[in-house]
């Protein structure tokens, strides 16, 4: 344990009144505080200092019930908008049910609630302000007064653009053609500042709101002056916007300092004299809420250690904690929202019972609650330092086995500790291993969980002393048997998130190493052929070409000489040289991968947004108007253009990459950049799919971002072209060159200004350009030295133009009647690449929206009529955007099944 620091104390500097806070004298100060006043005094006297707390927290658990509220209001809208008849139902019953009730106990009830809903905010206001606790009141005010806001917003959205059934599910008709407000304007900021400042958490307070809130809600319905829909929306409203508020703002910070601890100390019958906040406690998400750690010495006896546990530090890894949830699958984990007491509970019963297993833990020898809303564990002193704070020269195959002892004393009893990290891992003066944090860990735990601790210590240990001395010590220990069962779960999900860290670090180093090397093979490769050039002076092309070709057998020499093998790996072969029959193919502990999970949620968007531009269009006269055969025509070229996509890619693609699987793959983009924008989502798939075709990283990213550079300046040459094509012409065009290649021109230079003369801009531009277009160069030159890949990339992209404007040429035609205004090939060659460079930079999916309409808009500029336009590029958009989702989609998948993406 590294030195603590001084941490709290009475006679300490006052903090500053900003970061004063007063505790509720009723709910918020901690057990201990009512103590005798002789002791109170006692404790003034002790010295010290700790950090100060911040005044506001912003809790984990406010974001989550903000969330829910926000959810629980999209899905009163769905049912009030889709279930019209069980609305209708359920009202007529309430109506009939609530018909029978005396008229005089209604007045009597609107009556009582009327006045108490506003008399009971005001008697808790004076009730907090006379505790001090105005903080609390400040907090509820802004959220009533953010709940009224809200309020207006829907009132107002629902009576000018819902549809007829959200409004009748949340109005009811009055006298005059009036009808009642969707929203109760009074009641949600009520329910919005009770919510806020902490009403329901009392138990008195909490029966008289609940109380309140029924009998007005009664008083309303039954007087017919809103609905069961309406009171719902209401309560929700006001809950959500509360939170929503806390969760901005914070809520006030009520952890347990110092002082607390010492009044709790004394409460529980010790006698302390100093508190010395420990400086040991870690940053790593996946240990951050064991605790706050302190030293403390008492008046007589041995020191103790202590751990305080607060709702905040329960709170930290909240949303990490619900991730490993649903995504890891047969592994039991503590709940993800756990109350104080099961945490006191779970931390003193693993504490006891690691020690009744024979193993060296710390001793628990008391435990307190320092209020609602913290916990203490008081341990015997042990003294000395964690393995990571060891240097490498002190830890000796001894105090590693002994880690292993630990483990296996703990084992013999089916107890996990599951955070077997080495802050965990503790050595004392004697050189005696202890093992701590035994918070996370897991009674009767089954055998997959006690084979994840023995692959993460093997990974622990092997972080510190290397893969053989790790695996010895195990083997020494544990034996062959149960160090080989371990191999299917060494793998990083199954670790902890602190050692997910460290190997992703040691990766990183391990590619800059193999980097060097390789840029080093080719500085002394290069230096040799220019030496060799100097001797033959006038060297032929075929001593150029052997010359490359040893350059790159040298690369290739480099990197295999400098590849290493992860720490993983090598503590896989070690097992395996004792049993090399142990299985170590990977046990499936993911439920639900990353990929799958953006599989699904691509497939929602991608239907979602489909839905949403079909629903909008008149299929009926769409497919009475369409001549079939230049439909089947667009859908050829539409099919055209994934083979010309490929061609264009495999150009800059010196190495061998199969034709084929390049085709799937471009199909498998039409479904990526419906979730993402074309230009992004296609460069990042065909950069993974040339990695996974053999490709090395670095020239996979060079040799599309050379595919991108030569698309972009191929596809400004060809608008320009175009376009003093089309003002050559003699048509009854707006679009005529001067204006257009001007106007392209202006708003380009002032674009290129904007950039260069803003720094956040300019910097943010430059570095992605760079790293995009590091290697293009000399991926080039690579490529320049093959005349046939080359002409196969720019044959690729000019065909690839070529095919869409036939797709859309088509589209126009399958509309046109024999009166509609024959477009060139140049005119409609113009309105497809400036609709495609808006839907590459519009930041929509696919560019949809973007596309649309400057599609529409530039084939009525070239004197199009709209009545043709708008159903031409609503067939070119589905024949190249929407039919191949379906098919992108299988590619995708089959791709992935095959290790290809």
């Amino acid at each position: 344990m590294q030195p603590p620091k001084a941490a709290d104390a009475s006679d300490a500097e006052p903090r500053p009144d900003s970061d004063r806070r007063e505790p509720d004298t009723d709910a918020e100060t901690p057990a201990g505080s009512t103590l005798a006043g002789s002791e109170a005094s006692q404790a003034e006297r002790v010295s010290g200092d700790e950090p100060l707390l911040p005044a506001r927290v912003h809790r984990p658990s406010d974001l989550l019930r903000l969330l829910i509220g926000v959810l629980a209001v999209v899905v009163l809208f769905s049912v009030a908008a889709f279930a019209h008849g069980t609305t209708t139902g359920l009202e007529q019953d309430i109506n009939k049910g609530t018909g029978q009730a005396p008229d005089l106990l209604i007045k009597l009830a609107g009556l009582v609630s009327s006045i108490a809903v506003l008399l009971v905010p005001v008697a808790f206001a004076i009730e907090r302000l006379i505790k001090r606790d105005g903080l609390r009141i400040a907090d509820g005010v802004l959220a009533a007064v953010l709940a009224h806001g809200v309020t207006l917003a829907t009132d107002l959205w629902v009576a000018k653009s819902a549809s007829g059934t959200i409004q009748d599910a949340l109005t009811q008709p009055q006298p005059g053609d009036a009808v009642t407000d969707p929203v109760h304007g009074y009641l949600a900021p009520v329910i919005a500042y009770m919510t806020a400042v902490g009403m329901a958490r009392r138990p008195r307070w909490r029966v008289v709101l609940w109380m309140v809130l029924l009998l007005d809600a009664f008083a309303m319905l039954v007087g017919g002056y809103t609905t069961p829909f309406s009171i719902v929306l209401t309560v929700l409203i006001g809950w959500t916007v509360a939170y929503g508020t806390l969760y901005a703002v914070g809520s006030p910070n009520v952890r347990p300092t110092g002082q607390h601890l010492m009044a709790g100390l004394r409460h529980v019958g010790f006698r302390p004299v100093t508190a010395m906040r420990a400086d040991d406690a870690p940053d790593s998400g996946d240990q951050s809420d064991r605790g706050r750690r302190y030293l403390v010495s008492l008046e007589d006896g041995p020191p103790l250690d202590v751990t305080v546990v607060d709702r905040e530090q329960q709170a930290q890894g909240f949303f990490y904690r619900v991730w490993r949830r649903l995504t890891l699958r047969g592994i039991t984990q503590r709940r993800s929202i756990q109350s104080l007491r099961q945490a006191l509970e779970q931390e003193a019963l693993l504490a006891y019972a690691a020690i009744a297993a024979g193993a060296n833990a710390p001793k628990l020898i008391a435990t307190s609650e320092l209020g609602p809303d913290a916990v203490m564990l008081v341990y015997e002193h042990i003294g000395g330092r964690s393995l990571d704070a060891l240097e490498d020269t002190e830890i000796t195959d001894d105090l590693v086995r002994g880690a292993w002892e630990q483990v296996k004393a703990l084992q013999s009893r089916r107890i996990a500790h599951r955070r077997l990290t080495g802050d965990a891992i503790l050595v004392d003066r004697f050189g005696t291993v202890f093992v701590t944090d035994l918070r996370g860990g897991e009674i009767a735990a089954g055998d997959l969980v006690l084979r994840m601790d023995v692959a993460q210590l093997l990974t622990t240990t092997g972080l510190r002393v290397g893969p053989e001395r790790a695996v010895a010590a195990a083997l020494a220990v544990l034996g062959p048997d149960a160090v080989a069962d371990c191999l299917p779960l060494l793998q990083p999900i199954a670790l902890s998130r602190s050692t997910r860290a460290q190997l992703r670090r040691l990766a990183r180093e391990r590619s800059q190493r193999e980097r060097e090397a390789v840029l080093e093979a080719s500085d002394a490769a290069k230096r040799a052929r220019a030496e060799d050039a100097e001797l033959s002076r006038n060297g032929d092309r075929k001593t150029a070409r052997k010359s490359m070709r040893a350059e790159k057998r040298a690369m290739d020499d480099a990197l295999e000489e400098a590849r290493e093998e992860d720490l993983l790996s090598q503590i896989r072969r070690e097992v395996l040289l004792i049993r090399p029959q142990a299985p170590v193919e990977p046990v499936r502990l993911e439920r639900i991968k990353p990929r799958t999970l953006f599989s699904f949620i691509a497939g929602a968007i991608a239907a979602y947004f489909l839905i949403s531009q079909v629903t909008e269009a008149d299929f009926g006269a769409v497919v009475e108007q369409a001549e079939w055969g230049w439909v089947a025509a667009a859908l050829g070229f539409s099919a055209l253009s994934y083979v010309a996509a490929a061609m264009s890619l495999l150009g800059f693609v010196p190495e061998r990459v199969s034709f084929g699987r390049t085709v799937l793959a471009q199909v498998a983009g039409s479904f990526v950049k419906i979730v993402a924008p074309a230009a992004v989502g296609g460069v990042a798939l065909n950069t993974r799919f040339l990695q996974r075709s053999g490709v090395r990283p670095g020239l996979a990213v060079a040799s599309v971002g050379a595919s991108q550079l030569f698309g972009l300046g191929c596809h400004i040459l060809l608008l320009g072209a175009f376009g003093y094509l089309t003002g050559t012409e003699k048509t009854p065009s707006s679009l005529t060159p001067s204006r257009t290649v001007i106007a392209g021109l202006l708003t380009v230079a002032v674009l290129v200004l904007v950039v260069t003369a803003i720094p956040f801009l300019r910097k943010f531009v430059v570095t992605r350009v760079r790293s995009l277009f590091a290697g293009v160069v000399p991926r080039m030159l690579d490529v320049v030295q093959r005349p046939q890949k080359l002409l196969t990339g720019i044959g690729g992209m000019l065909l690839l133009t070529g095919v869409f404007v036939m797709c859309l040429d088509a589209s126009v035609r399958a509309f046109s009647g024999p009166d509609t205004p024959h477009l060139s090939y140049a005119s409609i060659a113009v309105v497809f690449l400036a609709g495609n460079a808006l839907g590459s930079a519009a930041p929509t999916p696919g560019g949809m929206g973007a596309v649309e309409g400057a599609l529409t808009l530039g084939l009525i500029a070239v004197g199009l009529p709209k009545e043709v336009a708008a159903p031409a590029v609503l067939l070119f958009r589905l024949m190249t955007l929407w039919l191949p989702v379906l098919p992108g989609w299988l590619c995708f998948n089959h791709l992935t099944r095959k290790g290809q993406l």
